[in-house]
């Protein structure tokens, strides 16, 4: 039932009042976010501090070893030798950087991909299985994320010391298996990503538990994958105190400790300075890591089960 209220009726000669109706708020569009001048300021200052380093680098390596002296930071020199100095740095003593490069890619590929392995594993069975334990285990993933790995760095080194694995690649690649961060970030996700009646449904139709996970969770799991492989390609690739102690000989040296010996060089007696290769070298040692994050953002996306599952 619908009330209407009339005003009542006023005496002859009283001019009616005149009724106004109250302009309508505006409301929010869903598909129009607010805009926020604090925010764009905020978000330009956090924007500027991220790229006036890189701004640097690639500014700095366009220059010799005299011009980084005599030019101002932030601008170009006369003289542009980018491409010369790309050149130099690959042929510099011997070629090394080539094999600090390649040495650096096998430490990334065996570790950091054997950790996101072993984190999806055993992400995706302590999220979907039930089994004594599984409360303490989550105590003991909770602690490894919060120990800080420059704390267990010096009885690692006494137990790689004792089976003999010092100065070898295995002193790199199998401490960069273990990575707590990555395990209790694929626990959270599968535990979100995949409802449980997609998997009582594949086991309803006869799906063995191993056929269960490569064609009904792992495709599911696509997004933590990459960013649990992100997050390891990126700890393993700058990685510079664990080889620091671990390795000893040039030959095994990652990018970090090798580009490091090169800034040395001007602090030793009868050392050559070469700032222009370690800047140059620093430039082509980001450009991996830019590229991997350009070519795997697609991947980061939510919502993928959305649907799949009647409620």
């Amino acid at each position: 039932m619908t009330t209407t209220v009339t005003p009542a009726a006023a005496p002859s000669g009283t001019p009616r009042p005149v009724l106004r109706r109250r302009a309508p708020r505006r409301r929010h569009t869903p598909g129009r976010p607010r805009r926020s001048v604090l925010l764009t300021l905020l978000t330009g200052l956090v924007l500027l501090y991220s790229l006036a380093p890189l701004a640097w680098l690639l500014i700095s390596a366009t220059k010799t070893q005299e011009g980084l002296s005599r030019s101002f930071d932030l601008w170009f020199d006369g003289d542009f030798a980018l491409w010369d100095n790309i050149t130099e740095t690959f042929t510099y003593d011997d070629g090394v950087f080539t094999r600090w490069l390649l040495n650096t890619l096998l430490y990334v590929v065996a570790g950091a991909g054997g950790a996101t392995l072993l984190a999806v594993l055993g992400g995706y069975a302590l999220a979907k299985f039930d089994f004594p334990g599984r409360r303490a285990l989550f105590a003991v993933v909770i602690g490894a994320v919060a120990v800080p790995g420059t704390a267990l760095a010096v009885p690692t080194f006494l137990m790689f010391s004792t089976m003999g694995l010092t100065d070898t690649p295995w002193a790199v690649i199998i401490p960069s298996l273990i990575s707590p961060f990555g395990l209790y970030l694929m626990w959270v996700f599968a535990g979100e990503a995949i409802p449980d009646e997609l998997l009582e449904a594949a086991r309803i139709d006869g799906a063995s538990e191993i056929r269960t996970f490569f064609q009904v969770a792992l495709p599911l799991l696509a997004p933590g994958i990459v960013t649990v492989s992100l997050f390891t390609m990126v700890a393993t690739w700058n990685n510079y105190f664990l080889p620091l102690i671990m390795i000893k000989d040039p030959d095994w040296y990652p990018l970090t400790l090798g580009l490091n010996s090169w800034n040395a060089q001007a602090a030793t007696a009868g050392g050559q300075p070469v700032f222009n290769l370690v800047v140059t070298g620093s430039l082509i040692t980001v450009v991996p890591l830019i590229a991997a994050f350009l070519l795997l953002q697609k991947y980061w996306q939510s919502g993928l089960a959305a649907g799949s599952v009647k409620e």
